[in-house]
């Protein structure tokens, strides 16, 4: 099937820009993809695909300060700003699409469902809960904080993220891993995120995240799956129970073989987790 994507730009808090990648019949039911810190919207590639060959209008955003969304000169990456850009998001779209957040994308993504109960019609979570392990979280925080001098070549990136999730095969072919470079006028490449996105007390953001969250929760009642990765170091089994606790209706789907980047890992079991999910909440005509 074709997979015709174009670029498409939103307005998000504050009047920056957010840059997304649009592919679909825009008359279908729509589906929102929203990645993770420290990601672009092109770490949807292959999901995205397939959610438009199955009928869905699929938009991948980049967030701010990510890809090639607008860093924002006062620093603002608050809670309330990214909340605020899924909004703006879906109210440009139009109509109640389904919301697929990873990570820092379903944090916006739930927050933004429980304060407007109206604004999507389903709920896909990607290994993220009010209960974030530290552990994990810090292994994130250390990745996205290492090499702020930036990189010889996009190898010596590779060698990086590597050494982050050393059980994911090598990718034969870099380009996919440049989108998510910058090359500067210095020759070397660097992070396609501004630096500024994680600066501040982690574990005051923590606390707070995991604040709004649960009063979120506790205001959704349309339908929600939360996806796991069974060797995800930042969204553990006591995690999810806690999380269900919340929210009883949670569907919950535990992919084998796959981290906190289960996307990237076991893409064809995550893909068909949310086809599932999706297929039955927000069947395409």
């Amino acid at each position: 099937m074709s997979h015709d994507i174009a670029k498409r730009t939103f307005t998000g808090t504050g009047n920056y820009r957010l840059v997304a990648d649009a592919g679909g019949d825009p008359s279908a039911p729509a589906v929102v993809l929203l990645h993770g810190g420290g990601q672009t919207r092109h770490s949807w590639g292959k999901a995205q695909r397939d959610l438009i060959d199955t009928g869905y209008y699929v938009v991948s955003v980049d967030a701010r300060g990510h890809g090639e969304s607008d860093w924002i000169s006062n620093g603002d990456y608050s809670l309330e700003a990214q909340v605020g850009d899924v909004v703006a998001v879906v109210n440009s779209i139009g109509g109640k699409p389904a919301l697929v957040g990873a990570s820092m994308g379903g944090v916006n993504a739930l927050i933004a469902c429980g304060t407007h109960p109206d604004l999507a019609s389903a709920l896909v979570l990607v290994d993220v809960t009010p209960r974030l392990e530290p552990q994990g979280v810090a292994h994130i925080h250390n990745f996205m904080s290492a090499n702020p001098d930036g990189f010889a070549s996009v190898a010596e990136a590779d060698d990086a993220v590597a050494a982050y999730n050393p059980t994911r095969p090598r990718p034969r072919n870099l380009d996919g891993l440049s989108k998510n470079l910058r090359l500067r006028d210095n020759g070397r490449w660097y992070w396609h995120w501004d630096p500024n996105f994680i600066a501040g007390d982690r574990h005051l953001k923590l606390a707070r995240i995991a604040d709004r969250m649960r009063k979120a929760s506790e205001n959704i009642k349309l339908p929600a799956l939360l996806v796991r990765g069974q060797q995800s170091d930042v969204v553990s089994p006591e995690g999810v129970a806690e999380f269900r606790t919340l929210m009883p209706h949670l569907e919950f789907a535990d992919i084998q073989g796959a981290g906190h980047m289960i996307a990237g890992d076991r893409n064809d079991a995550f893909n068909a987790a949310v086809h599932d999910f999706l297929l039955r909440h927000l069947p395409p005509a």
